[in-house]
């Protein structure tokens, strides 16, 4: 008997899909490392980009596909409509339906118990598929897609493939590049981010810190709580112009704990935070060229992206790479004298630590009752 996977991989090979474009979600992590080894497979930074992509593919006479997370449709729904549906381009988008199924994020719950309604209104077919016997449903509707050059878009319930995605990847085995603005410098990653953190835990001590979502805050949370922590549960790539807010409206010292893949995600703040250059902001960018918190995908920075170059190249100019003990803490402490960017190069590897027993609204009111006490 076929797996969910086999079954859906069939699928998408017997309507000769030809190019498929990703970003992560832990729920269908082993299906998208299948798809990466069977297809012409397009990494994503930003779910928008890969409908642009899709409709380059479409006119040169290709067939695209798109696998995404719930929480990323609301990145796409101007470019579907205004390109891929006013152009009549075929587009299938295969959503991982969060916020349905044995949900253990809260911030999941409201853009994907709420996605069938905003697909509604957007106008864009969809199926839900709910079962690993619901894939019949795509191979009846896949076909039309492309027949009538329209999207639709298919929801996978977590139950499809539950089972089959709770053991981890492999760490990628890409090594990380190690670029420096500054090439007499050539730091090599030594430690994980847990271990970052634990050796930087003293200089976030009585600091607004907003930490990146997933697995950062809880390992944030589990190595140095204190109320001026931002612990983030959702919006990924949001880390960054949050702290940078934070700093433009207060005069409290920011530190942003953020990584490769939600930078590479919105990196025009980086261009923002530049032209403020606020003297009370560091971007600390933990760069383990990996989805660390979905399964430990690779990002491009293992193989073409160098976050000091490209903070430089945004205006940013205090750039520092650092990746041994005293480094990262010197980075963390001296002044910045302006804004800050200090690219830490990290092994990839999250630590074994629970979720953070907070709520969400009292999250925010440390960090609230912090800043104006």
């Amino acid at each position: 008997m076929q797996s969910a996977e086999d079954r859906l991989i069939s699928i998408l090979k017997e309507n000769n899909i030809d190019f498929i474009s990703s970003l992560p979600c832990d729920r269908i992590k082993f299906l998208l490392e299948r798809i990466k080894k069977e297809f012409s497979h397009i990494p994503l930074t930003r779910e928008e980009e890969g409908v642009g992509i899709s409709a380059g593919i479409s006119m040169a006479g290709k067939k695209p596909a798109m696998f995404v997370q719930s929480s990323g449709i609301g990145n796409m729904i101007n470019a579907l409509l205004s390109l891929t549906g006013f152009y009549e381009l075929p587009l299938p988008i295969f959503i991982s339906q969060r916020g349905i199924y044995k949900e253990g994020i809260a911030a999941q719950l409201p853009m994907g118990q709420k996605l069938p309604g905003i697909l509604k209104g957007a106008g864009i077919p969809y199926s839900i598929i709910s079962t690993p016997d619901d894939l019949n449903i795509v191979e009846k509707n896949l076909p039309d897609v492309f027949k009538k050059n329209e999207m639709h878009a298919f929801l996978l319930s977590p139950a499809v493939f539950e089972g089959i995605c709770d053991t981890a990847l492999a760490a990628p085995t890409c090594p990380i590049r190690g670029w420096s603005v500054d090439e007499t410098q050539k730091p090599f990653p030594k430690y994980t981010r847990y271990e970052m953190l634990d050796i930087i835990k003293k200089e976030l001590n009585a600091k607004v810190v907003v930490c990146n979502l997933g697995v950062p805050s809880k390992e944030l949370y589990e190595i140095h709580h204190q109320p001026s922590n931002f612990y983030m549960l959702g919006s990924m790539g949001m880390a960054t112009p949050i702290g940078l807010g934070i700093s433009l409206a207060s005069k409290q010292e920011v530190i942003v704990i953020d990584g490769d893949g939600s930078l590479l995600m919105n990196p025009g703040t980086l261009a923002v935070a530049a032209h403020f250059n606020p003297d009370n902001l560091k971007i600390f960018a933990v760069d383990n060229s990996s989805y660390g918190s979905t399964g430990e995908q690779s990002t491009l920075t293992g193989s073409c992206v160098d976050l000091a170059l490209l903070a430089k190249g945004f205006g940013v100019g205090n750039v520092i790479k650092a990746a041994g003990k005293k480094q990262l803490i010197d980075a963390i402490k001296e002044p910045a004298g302006g804004l800050k960017f200090i690219h830490a190069l990290a092994r990839p590897g999250n630590a074994k630590v629970p979720n953070i027993p907070l709520d969400h609204l009292d999250v925010k009111k440390g960090v609230v009752e912090f800043i104006l006490p």
